[in-house]
């Protein structure tokens, strides 16, 4: 009975000493939320691409691997959704401060702890798995070859792929992420409903690397390369992780954040800038799917048809 009071007691301590590291400041509270969040999105992705180098997995790896990217954006898009927006990514706070949906000021605040949190995410992986890569590479870390591991931490081109090619790769994989970003969350065309949306948000990101993966590993994540890229050299990897491949390591971070740009760009000046005003709206309804609004080209006959489809698919 007394071990159970002095463990009561203890408990009691506990509780109170987290209750003083509680914080309100804003900017704290964010700086958490995007370093828990980034860091779970690698940890899991990252370990996901471990998984698959390190048992030889081959084609099914790649989908393993896209598919836990994808489960990964989901679950730590839950994580700060609600306190952070959960950005996640440089790329994604770089296009939300253009299209003036997030302040300027706050973007360094968010940059570094998307870094920071992708630098531990890493740290996770490695221990996760390196008695596997150690066993796996003999015991010597390398970069290129048949038996590198550098890859599960950054990515890398295939040897078919230019730095001009990789450019334009990352560029198009991240304006069709921002693009789609936008059109998920945009109340005035077809929004996911808000506790869906991380969802979509990871189909997007599966979508994106069963299109685009075979380039140089769909990076489209400035904080997702860099910080493990870094952690990898910190490790063991050494400076080559920098200078590689002709220096690659500068595409997966660079041509993100103009892909983001040019992504958002195209939607704004596509779809969005083009909705009607308000006053317009009020008497203006979207077509339903099963809605045909050119009834003047049409017979009786296909129209009368046209309608009963329509009466048949409010019912349902």
């Amino acid at each position: 009975m007394e071990s159970c009071s002095k463990l009561a007691d203890l408990l009691r301590d506990a509780a109170k000493m987290l209750n003083n590291l509680r914080t309100s400041n804003e900017s704290i509270r964010l700086f958490m939320a995007e370093l828990l969040a980034t860091a779970m999105l690698v940890l899991i992705g990252c370990a996901a691409v471990a998984q698959g180098v390190l048992s030889g997995g081959g084609v099914a790896a790649t989908l393993s691997i896209n598919l836990a990217f994808g489960l990964a954006v989901m679950m730590s898009a839950h994580i700060a959704m609600g306190v952070s927006g959960a950005h996640m990514n440089p790329a994604v706070t770089l296009a939300m401060c253009i299209l003036d949906r997030f302040p300027w000021k706050r973007l360094p605040l968010y940059w570094i702890s998307q870094f920071l949190g992708a630098f531990i995410g890493a740290l996770g992986v490695y221990a996760l798995y390196h008695e596997g890569i150690q066993a796996y590479e003999g015991g010597e870390l390398t970069v290129v070859g048949p038996h590198a591991t550098a890859g599960i931490f950054a990515t890398y081109p295939n040897s078919h792929l230019s730095t001009g090619g990789g450019v334009i790769d990352q560029v198009i994989g991240t304006a069709i992420l921002l693009c789609l970003i936008l059109a998920l969350t945009d109340e005035s065309n077809c929004a996911m409903p808000r506790y869906l949306q991380p969802l979509g948000f990871g189909l997007v990101v599966v979508a994106i690397g069963q299109a685009t993966n075979f380039n140089c590993g769909y990076a489209i994540n400035p904080a997702r390369d860099l910080g493990p890229r870094i952690f990898s050299a910190l490790v063991g990897y050494g400076s080559e992780v920098f200078w590689a491949k002709d220096c690659w390591w500068w595409v997966p971070v660079l041509a993100p954040l103009i892909g983001s740009v040019l992504g958002s760009l195209c939607y704004q000046l596509l779809i969005a800038l083009h909705y009607p005003r308000s006053t317009d709206r009020e008497n203006e309804k979207p077509p339903s799917l099963l809605q045909c609004n050119d009834h003047d080209n049409l017979d009786g006959s296909q129209v009368d048809k046209m309608s009963e489809v329509h009466e048949i698919s409010e019912e349902l």
